[in-house]
């Protein structure tokens, strides 16, 4: 499994929301807290693309987006995928 990474905030429903949609998957993530860190934040920003919103999440190399996109790949049925096949370069 490739390594996953959300970056948070310490305030963000829909950072609780990702983070336990991951542990039900039995995915083990790294938790990046960008609350009040500014440099974390540029680098966020730097990852994704321009997103400066919370959560954002990365499987492997992959950005994946925020809560509604990991919900929807699960939806899909496609994140389990995901999990075992991305590219495991690591980011962040």
């Amino acid at each position: 499994m490739n390594v996953t990474r959300v970056y948070t905030t310490t305030y963000c429903p829909y950072c609780t929301r990702a983070k336990e949609l991951l542990r039900a998957k039995g995915v083990m993530f790294e938790e990046i807290d960008v609350t009040g860190d500014d440099a974390a934040r540029a680098r966020l920003v730097e990852l994704s693309g321009g997103q400066r919103t919370v959560p954002q999440i990365f499987i492997g190399a992959l950005h994946v987006g925020g809560y509604s996109d990991l919900a929807l790949l699960d939806g899909r049925g496609e994140l389990d995928r995901l999990l075992a096949e991305a590219p495991d370069t690591a980011v962040g």
